[in-house]
């Protein structure tokens, strides 16, 4: 089994707790985290995009 090509995020610079992402040969995309790098995310190309975008925009901030 190939292994796959995960890409850390350029926001991350040295420090140890990142999100890394992998296209995968189903046309899903998987993320994990630096500290659980086992625990793996699937979702698709355009519901990461919403959530993306939905986070830029301050859609999900949490109320006090």
């Amino acid at each position: 089994m190939p292994s796959t090509p995960w890409q850390k995020s350029s926001y991350c610079a040295d420090s140890s707790n990142c999100l890394s992402l992998a296209a995968s040969p189903d046309h899903t995309v998987r993320i994990r985290e630096s500290e659980t790098p086992r625990v793996v995310v699937t979702t698709t190309q355009s519901q990461l995009a919403s959530l993306v975008n939905a986070i830029k925009k301050g859609a999900l901030t949490q109320e006090a």
